[in-house]
């Protein structure tokens, strides 16, 4: 009977060096898998970005075919969702509009809009995860005129 006794108490729990190697294992672990996540995690913000650009451009399209020139600057892509007051003021604008809602970029601000545009016929771009004109990584400026990477 002593020796089922000492079995069960010994059985309890882990000891403190089972759970330092398996805290020095798992250490191991997400100093290789992390990186490589963090990576695809921004690759994805990225294509989300073209995405964006993708659906709006086409909005802007529908817009000029409807109204026979793109939102000025002034009216801004909210011209997509709501008929604006600032001229040229849209002649047959889509009952519903064009987009549903705007959408903002990864980092949680809205996208920047030029019409007429410096690279094209318009500009969509955002200042990337910075906020910031210019920078390298997730803090480069994207835009429409540039290839999808």
């Amino acid at each position: 009977m002593k020796f089922h006794t000492r079995h069960m108490q010994r059985a309890q729990g882990f000891s403190l060096v089972e759970i330092l190697v398996v805290l020095v294992i798992l250490g191991l672990l997400i100093s290789v898998v992390a990186p490589n996540v963090l990576d695809r995690a921004d690759e994805a913000r990225v294509q989300k970005v073209y995405a964006d650009f993708k659906n709006i451009e086409t909005a802007l399209k529908l817009y000029r075919l409807d109204n026979f020139v793109y939102p000025s600057t002034e009216q801004g892509l909210e011209a997509l969702v709501e008929p604006s007051t600032i001229d040229p003021e849209p002649r047959n604008f889509k009952q519903g509009g064009y987009l549903e809602e705007l959408p903002v970029d990864p980092w949680g601000r809205p996208y920047l809009y030029l019409s007429p545009g410096e690279q094209g016929d318009v500009d969509i771009y955002s200042l990337g995860a910075d906020g910031l004109s210019g920078g390298e990584g997730q803090n480069a400026d994207v835009g429409n005129w540039k290839a999808e990477e």
